[in-house]
This record gives C-alpha cells, structure tokens and sequence, in this order.
C-alpha cells in the first residue's frame, strides 16, 4: 500500500547540509538537536548517534560558549552525521566552529551585533562553503518589530526573516534556509506561506516550543502536516520536551503519513473492541518496540477481528486479520493460521523475513541498475 503521495511541492533552492542535500527536489530531512551539555562530548556524542540511529539525517548542537566550540571541534572529529552549529551573540564562536569543521551555522543575525561582525561570518561562510541557517522566533524577535506590531505576527516574523535575507542578499550569498517559528500554530502556518511566495531558499519547518510529547506531537502535525500538504517544507524539527530520539520518531512519522518518505514499518492497526479475537493493544505495543530497528519500508495490518481485518490485510505486505484462529496474508495472498498462543514472536519473525526478502530484492534491482 505504499502509493507516491499527491503532494507537489514547492520548488527550492537546493543547499548542502555536509553531504545531506536540502531543498529542490531532495527529500524532506529529518532533523533534531542535543539537549546535553556539550561540553560533555562524551554524553553529547553519545546522544547523537542515538539520534542517528533514530533516523535523524542532521543534527544541530547548541554552541553558546567558546569553550563549547573547541567541545564542538572534538565532537565533529567522532560523528559523521551533517552537524549544525546553533549559534547566538557571539560572533567569534562562529568562525572558530567553521575552523571546525561545522557543516551548517544556525544564526540569527539581528543578536550577533554590528555589522562588520555579521559580515565576518557571512564571508567565512562563504569562503568555506559553509550554509547558514536564518532562524527567525517569534520569542526573540527584534525590539523595533516588536514595537511596530506590538506583538508577534505572521507579519513580524516575515519581515524579521525578509530583513536577514536582504542582508545576505548584500553580500551575494545565497546558500541558506529560512526558519520562522512561534509557538502558536496559525502565526507558524501563516508566517510560512507568506515567507515561501518571497524566497526561493529551503525551509527549515518546526513549531517551536511546541510541549511535551503528546501535546507536542500533535500541534506539530497539525502545522507542520498543514504546511506539508500545501507543498512547503525542505527539512523539519520536531520540538519536544521529551528525549530528541522521540523527535525523530515522530518527523518521520509525520513523513510517512504524507507518503513523502518511507523508513521502517507503516502498521495499520484498529482501536480494538470487544469483538477482537486477540489483544491488540498489547500485540502493537510489542511489535512496535521489538522492530523499531527495521528500516525497510513496508506495511504491516494488525486488525483484531473479521470485520475490517481481511480487507486491510490484503493490502499490506503482511497482515494479520482477528479469527478462530487467526488469518495472516502475505503480498495480499492468504498464507497461514496462527492461534493466539506465541502470536507476536511467529509474528515478528515472518516480518522480518518479508523485510529482508524486500531489502534483498531491492538491493538487486539498484545492481541491475
């Protein structure tokens, strides 16, 4: 069931994030960013290749200090993910993580000061082909904006995010993406449209300081999959209040739900009630958790009875459909009859051997070319 999305997207600028392209017509990327301190390279390092493993195709690390950027200079050297530098008033700690080797600086320019500082950067940016991420928030925006709006706005963050744009424009860099976050969905989602009829740059997507991982999850999805649908959007961040590896999980939930990428397993399962012949709830909790290392894209049905189950499991890869006893399909074709007893061990096993069976024949087809 895994048909290509009807979504058309808006055609970007393409940049380069390390070797993760970012707009034009590559996939949307999946971002997050550590929330250790970072000079504890040990543990920093360690939370992002639990993020990478998550899926993560970047990853931002906050930079506040210098003696955060030398940690930077020691992380860089460990991890082969793109690293992005998030980067606030001091200029100097850009160019040194330049030096470093950082793939892409998060800035906002209006808080590194004067002018010529903003030019430093901008030209060793330049020189080291280094993108720059313009991050706009309607929690810091600049004091004049603030006083001619009076508040934040779809507006205010335009013009923000339009005035550092003119800036770069001055100094013929065009190698940057465009973020303009609020808290609020509608300000987000309408601060976005408006920002991508005036740019031809990517857009970094998020709803900032969104909350804790339920409430989080869903006012993200609802604007960033408003935006999504509308064809906006070249790389996004799930903002939680949770572990960022939860980040990642649902950034590519939200992706394979638009149909825009496919990474794992899509399960398609029913709410269960009282004519379910297995425990379902328990069965999707289990297979979740044990296959969470799967990677090849596929669909897996897990519907508790006879009702909706033999029609949802016929379109899936595998399917599990409720019965006495109950019914698995395999590519839509009836295959066996499993009982209740030990269902989710035969059942992780013959998904994984349809997983490998799949990255087998895809591994084929890429040979032949």
């Amino acid at each position: 069931m895994q048909f290509q999305s009807p979504i058309k997207r808006r055609r970007s600028r393409q940049i380069m994030v390390g070797n993760v392209p970012v707009g034009g017509d590559a996939p949307i990327s999946v971002q997050s960013m550590t929330n250790t301190e970072t000079t504890d390279v040990a543990a920093t390092v360690d939370q992002i290749q639990r993020i990478v493993a998550a899926g993560a195709d970047i990853v931002r690390v906050s930079v506040p200090s210098m003696d955060a950027a030398e940690a930077f200079g020691q992380i860089r050297k460990q991890v082969s993910v793109p690293l992005v530098a998030d980067i606030h008033f001091d200029y100097r700690i850009a160019l040194r993580v330049a030096e470093l080797g950082v793939d892409c600086l998060r800035i906002n320019p209006g808080n590194i000061g004067r002018e010529k500082r903003i030019q430093a950067v901008v030209e060793t940016a330049k020189d080291k082909n280094i993108p720059i991420r313009i991050g706009v928030n309607a929690g810091s925006l600049e004091k004049d904006l603030q006083k001619k709006y009076g508040e934040p706005t779809p507006e205010a963050l335009v013009e923000s995010a339009m005035r550092n744009v003119e800036f770069l424009d001055r100094y013929d860099f065009q190698d940057f993406k465009v973020s303009v976050k609020a808290s609020d969905v509608f300000m987000a989602v309408e601060a976005y449209r408006q920002l991508a009829k005036q740019i031809e740059q990517p857009l970094h997507l998020g709803i900032t300081e969104a909350g804790g991982l339920r409430g989080g999850t869903v006012k993200s999805a609802v604007g960033l999959g408003a935006l999504l649908m509308d064809g906006i959007g070249d790389t996004l961040r799930i903002s939680l209040a949770a572990d960022p590896v939860e980040e990642v999980k649902v950034g590519w939930d939200l992706l394979k739900s638009l149909r825009l990428r496919s990474k794992g397993i899509n399960f398609i399962a029913c709410p269960s009630c009282s004519r379910q012949n297995f425990d379902v709830i328990k069965t999707m909790n289990e297979l979740e958790l044990r296959l969470e290392d799967v990677t090849t894209p596929m669909d897996v049905a897990v519907i508790g009875c006879v009702v909706n189950g033999p029609g949802e499991a016929r379109e899936a890869d595998i399917g599990l459909a409720g019965g006495q006893p109950n019914s698995i399909y395999v590519a839509g074709k009836p295959d066996s009859k499993l009982g209740n007893e030990d269902l989710v061990d035969n059942l992780e096993k013959m998904i994984r051997q349809r997983a490998a069976a799949k990255a087998a024949q895809e591994e084929q087809l890429i040979a032949k070319g």
